[in-house]
């Protein structure tokens, strides 16, 4: 063949599919292209075989073989598929956006069946120049008689095409690489980029460094006769890839250890998940997939999962929350679905209704799979409920259909550590506190408010996550009858030693004046009761509006702002118990010379029981218990 010289033609036609393809925000991700070409190449000669149109060799062994060489700053893709006739070369890589892939689907899409073919709209091989000043290609058709032929072009819309010298079947695409990606020849660079969008590709990947000096082998590694080596290793090279990942098996095939092996590999997370869910859905859309459910404990805030999203073994990316129900990316896992195009905009995804069913169908499973849990194996289920609440009621509050699902299933923790449902509370505590939740946040802060629960036969649970907040508000609106309330929120009437309200006023009205003096706290709000725990002195209540509000703010960033914009107050009262001695001796000694010490140590006691102190008001608060401790001995 003469060589022959053109201008690249691009199909007008096709304008929008090459936008789209173009829209890459890495650059690295030609190499995911160039090796998905090769993969492509392979497929479809595999194809022609199964059909009978092509007759693969006993002693073929299908790869992908990558090769970098640092010295003349060049990367190279080679695969023994199918391979390309001139016309084929003129038809698929002249003619910019004409997909490959997609003429033989519909030439063969009667015999071959199956589809899993990656390429889209023909563009893959043209992200090689976002690196690349020059690509070579080296092509041989599978094609009895075909002609090899060399193609090149330096990035322009200028190519040249000649007779070629391979003489083997299939492709070698060799970059050129330009002076800012020269990066990618390196052995390591290469290797990092494969690992992360060809972990799981289809086909063998192997890497080569040409510049690598060859390493003598040691005298006891030599090979055998039959090709191993005599001391029994095997020392051939490895691919870099999985080609059957496990989500592309069946369920009933595969283990324990082997679900805990794929994690750890994957997601290089060496606690143990708590459990998982593995998606296998072939009709109304394929869809494969492992969800994991990680050791969380209370760190929800620091918490980020990764859910990787895969089109036939193709990584497309991480957390691609259009795809995924944004609840579901504080999991890990692998999701792959060849109905998703390997590169579109995320716009586009918003407004696509297959992929809202696909969401739809993973918050399905997840739901289900919990549930099911809770009806089967209730035991395992609380077992992992303070490590999977968070996941809940974040899903709760994100997506409704995931709440009609999980409502019923919703778990508290009680104070004796009994795992709750809210009707079972609300059901146990009526003739107490009706319609009333009280909760903890804190159990050693809260401690002594715990004691006064206990002492009256009352119930709480624990509360300890950041996404309670927002929840138990979420809970309210859906419940309306029903009042959560922290357990320092309210001392309700069953605390209480039977005072009248003139009695009450006046020991409230003498206390506040001695307390607020000796604090110095004119506007302090102080509420005197005669509590039925005579070993309680002081106490905080907090306005559970208020501070909620506070907590809302701070998780939004909004710490600095003033909650009554909210059109919430954040109260304190100091409540005095008038059965305790201490404050019996302050009420009788207003004037006494330690009372001023007093009432600053039982403010501060009541301060503890609710909060952290400041840094001074503790060191204050540590002096003035060893003054206290001082004077016993004086006595």
């Amino acid at each position: 063949m003469a060589t022959k010289t053109g201008n690249l033609s691009i199909h007008s036609e096709n304008i929008f599919p090459i936008i789209k393809k173009w829209l890459y925000s890495d650059h690295d991700i030609f190499m995911r292209e160039l090796i998905s070409n090769g993969c492509d190449a392979i497929t479809k000669l595999k194809k022609l075989d199964m059909i009978g149109e092509f007759q693969v060799p006993e002693d073929n062994h299908y790869s992908i073989q990558v090769s970098v060489s640092p010295e003349n700053k060049t990367l190279t893709f080679t695969d023994n598929g199918i391979g390309m006739t001139a016309e084929e070369v003129e038809e698929y890589i002249n003619q910019i956006a004409f997909s490959g892939a997609e003429a033989f689907l519909e030439q063969y899409k009667d015999k071959t069946g199956d589809d899993q073919i990656i390429g889209h709209f023909g563009l893959g091989f043209y992200s090689a120049f976002m690196v690349a000043d020059k690509v070579t290609i080296d092509t041989l058709s599978y094609r009895e008689g075909a002609a090899p032929v060399h193609w090149e072009c330096d990035g322009g819309t200028e190519y040249s095409m000649e007779d070629g010298s391979r003489t083997e079947r299939g492709t070698e695409i060799t970059l050129y690489l330009n002076e800012d990606s020269t990066e990618f020849s390196n052995e390591y660079r290469a290797r990092e980029v494969i690992k992360k969008y060809c972990s799981f590709m289809p086909e063998e990947i192997y890497l080569t460094n040409l510049d690598a000096p060859e390493e003598e082998p040691e005298p006891e590694h030599k090979d055998g006769e039959d090709g191993e080596c005599e001391c029994g290793h095997d020392h051939s090279p490895k691919p870099l890839n999985d080609t059957t990942p496990l989500w592309t098996k069946h369920p009933n095939d595969c283990t324990d250890e082997e679900y805990k092996e794929f994690y750890r590999n994957v997601f290089l997370d060496f606690k143990e998940p708590l459990f998982w869910i593995h998606l296998n859905m072939d009709y109304p859309f394929n869809l494969k997939g492992i969800l994991y459910f990680p050791q969380m404990g209370n760190e929800y805030e620091s918490l980020e999962g990764t859910i990787k999203l895969y089109n036939n073994q193709v990584f497309i990316a991480d957390n691609i929350k259009e795809v995924i129900p944004e609840f579901l990316l504080l999991l890990k896992g692998t999701i792959d679905c060849p109905d998703l195009p390997l590169n579109v905009s995320r716009s586009a995804l918003q407004n696509d209704g297959f992929v809202k069913k696909i969401s739809d169908y993973i918050t399905k499973k997840v739901a289900d799979k919990l549930s099911g849990m809770c009806k089967t194996d209730r035991e395992a289920y609380e077992k992992y409920w303070d490590d999977i609440s968070p996941f809940i009621k974040f899903g709760c509050l994100k997506d409704q259909k995931f709440n009609e699902k999980m409502k019923d299933y919703i778990l508290f923790r009680n104070l004796d550590d009994a795992y709750l449902t809210l009707p079972d509370y609300l059901e146990a505590a009526k003739e107490k506190h009706e319609n009333k939740v009280f909760y903890v946040t804190d159990a050693v802060t809260q401690a002594s408010y715990i004691q006064m629960f206990r002492k009256e036969g009352m119930d709480a649970v624990m509360l300890t996550h950041a996404i309670d907040t927002p929840f138990i508000t979420y809970l309210e609106q859906n419940n309306t009858d029903v009042k959560f309330l922290r357990i320092d929120a309210d001392i309700s009437d069953i605390f209480k030693d039977g005072e009248d309200e003139e009695e009450q006023k006046e020991l409230t009205d003498a206390l506040a004046e001695i307390f607020r003096k000796a604090l110095g706290k004119e506007s302090l709000s102080v509420k005197a009761e005669k509590l039925k725990d005579a070993s309680v002195s002081s106490l905080i209540l907090s306005s559970e509006e208020g501070r909620r509000t506070a907590e809302m703010m701070k998780m939004y960033g909004m710490s600095g702002m003033d909650p009554a914009m909210f059109g919430s107050v954040i109260s304190e009262t100091l409540v005095l118990n008038a059965n305790n001695a201490l404050v019996q001796y302050v009420k009788d000694h207003p004037e006494g010379e330690h009372t001023p010490l007093l009432c600053q140590q039982l403010y501060d006691l009541a301060m503890l029981a609710n909060q952290p102190l400041s840094a001074d008001a503790m060191t204050q608060f540590l002096a003035r218990s060893n003054e206290i401790l001082g004077m016993l001995i004086k006595e």
